[in-house]
């Protein structure tokens, strides 16, 4: 099992305080950097600057939003990318949700499945310098009864297949995820509820299939299974989980509608159907604090790296033992000089383990 260090989103000058992480993780023997993009600071443009002042360390985008950009951009992004860092991109997908990819993007938010099954193949097939030739239900390349002729990606990437991972929460997307992707980034993940996701993963390598049509190796071997964890060091649990609270209430609580939150609906099948409504009653109320509040302390424990070095090796073991190949972490300390301490103590948890690779 690998780490890798989430920095998130732009706000103001943090970007500053994400190069010394990123810096200090990539001496630390980090496999990859995931920057995510929302209605704010964009991925690409982080992951650019990022890749340009490091020299091993992998750049992923968690995600690019399939809304965003239509497929044939992403491939050209993605090209550019992995040319610019030397073979260091990993490119992260997801459809986001109905209320920024309607609010903000301006893009129906249906068949998510579909759409993204096509924007993927449309994806690979440009940066295999294909000549692009599509006729699917949600994307038409070139456009009929038009000047558009079927192109080919014009420079040539540094690789013709640049890993790509879903971020998927629900059963069909996690199928689809093992059917299409190279790995899967996960998010409130629990080593002791991931092997039911795993099963969903399986149950789609099972359809993947190559370029040329032959059937992948099957089961998990070779797939990026991406755990993103909070973390936060120190002895007293109940005070390192508090600053979690805000980030787990959010995801529960407020991140979609009533009707459709993908991570609520999580929380109801990892067991915390009561809580679950609660925390999104309270948020939707606009009573914030008193959500975050209701989220159980077994609940960020379970999805979190918490303690000292000792526990969180334990914690590393229980992830690896789960089938994660990659512990993607999230700093929660208040300040930089905290969060660069505790990825050093991670680091040494990882090595007391024993279950960590190169």
């Amino acid at each position: 099992m690998r780490l890798g260090l989430n920095i998130g989103f732009v706000f103001g000058d943090e970007h500053l305080d994400h190069l010394k992480l990123v810096k200090e993780a990539e001496s630390l023997g980090f496999s990859v950097t995931w920057a995510a993009e929302a209605y704010g600071s964009d991925a690409a443009t982080l992951l650019t600057w990022i890749a340009a002042q490091t020299t091993t360390i992998d750049v992923g985008a968690a995600v690019f939003q399939i809304p965003a950009r239509t497929p044939a951009m992403t491939a050209m992004t993605a090209a550019t990318l992995d040319r610019l860092s030397g073979g260091r991109f990993r490119l992260g997908l997801g459809v986001s949700g109905p209320q920024v990819s309607e609010g903000w993007h301006g893009v129906r938010f249906d068949k998510p499945l579909a759409r993204t099954r096509e924007y993927v193949a449309i994806v690979n097939a440009a940066l295999r310098r294909e000549t692009v030739e599509f006729h699917g239900e949600h994307f038409e390349l070139p456009l009929p009864g038009g000047p558009g002729k079927a192109l080919k990606l014009s420079s040539r990437p540094l690789r013709d297949h640049v890993p790509v991972y879903l971020a998927a929460v629900g059963p069909k997307n996690l199928e689809l995820a093992g059917e299409i992707a190279d790995g899967w980034l996960g998010i409130l993940n629990d080593p002791a509820y991931l092997g039911e996701q795993l099963k969903h993963i399986e149950a789609g390598r099972t359809r993947a299939k190559r370029a040329d049509g032959t059937v992948r190796q099957l089961g998990l071997d070779g797939f990026d299974v991406v755990a993103s964890v909070p973390l936060m060091t120190g002895d007293d649990l109940a005070a390192a989980a508090d600053p979690i609270r805000g980030y787990a209430a959010l995801y529960i609580g407020g991140m979609g509608s009533r009707e459709k939150n993908f991570y609520n609906a999580l929380a109801v099948r990892m067991g915390y159907a009561d809580e679950a409504k609660e925390i999104q009653d309270l948020y939707l109320a606009k009573q914030h604090r008193d959500a975050m509040a209701a989220v159980p302390q077994g609940f960020i424990d379970g999805i979190s790296l918490l303690g000292g070095k000792e526990r969180l090796a334990e914690k590393l073991t229980a992830y690896a033992e789960a089938g994660t190949t990659t512990v993607a972490v999230t700093p929660f300390a208040p300040t930089v000089e905290q969060r660069l301490a505790d990825i050093r103590v991670l680091a040494e948890a990882l090595e007391l383990s024993g279950v960590g690779s190169q």
